[in-house]
């Protein structure tokens, strides 16, 4: 386990960074060149742009480690998509919400990874985007592999759909 908790950011923005904390400007052109998806972008050389639903209050997260490619969720997941990622030689990787609101370390050895971010409740955390409580979830997964393209696995959320079509679509 390398993160497991409520995150509470604005503008939906989670940061997963080396070299900087806090990368992502608002250019998605950066992050998302060459992709797909809208919701993870892995374009950028110093970090991973993970775009949450919810505009503002907290989202649990949790993002783990794996050995191997993890299996079917037996459709648990609303949403869910990959992409690539390296970590380089003496780097530290590090999450942050939108303007640093919050941070901290995440204890990822340096390699080659696939990134696998699952959620649900995207469609809540879009409408309730200020309620009290959390309405959204997220689950992401990290396992050694050799670049890929990132991919869309599963949409089934009207705003991953949106975010796909006006941010993904740059391949």
């Amino acid at each position: 386990m390398l993160l497991d908790q409520v995150i509470e950011t604005d503008y939906g923005q989670l940061d997963l960074a080396w070299g900087e904390d806090g990368f992502f400007d608002g250019d998605f052109d950066r992050s998302y060149h060459g992709q797909v998806n809208g919701l993870v972008g892995a374009a950028h050389p110093r970090g991973v742009h993970v775009n949450l639903a919810r505009r503002s209050g907290g989202s649990p997260v949790r993002m783990v480690l794996l050995d191997v490619p993890p299996g079917s969720d037996d459709g648990q997941w609303e949403d869910v998509v990959e992409v690539s990622i390296t970590l380089p030689e003496g780097q530290e990787m590090v999450w942050s919400a939108w303007a640093d609101l919050s941070t901290g370390p995440i204890g990822l050895p340096p390699g080659s990874y696939r990134l696998r971010v699952s959620a649900k409740g995207r469609d809540e955390g879009h409408s309730a985007e200020l309620a009290e409580g959390t309405v959204d979830e997220y689950l992401l997964q990290l396992w050694p592999a050799p670049w890929q393209p990132d991919a869309v696995l599963r949409t089934g959320s009207e705003d991953a759909r949106y975010w796909h079509q006006s941010v993904g679509n740059r391949r």
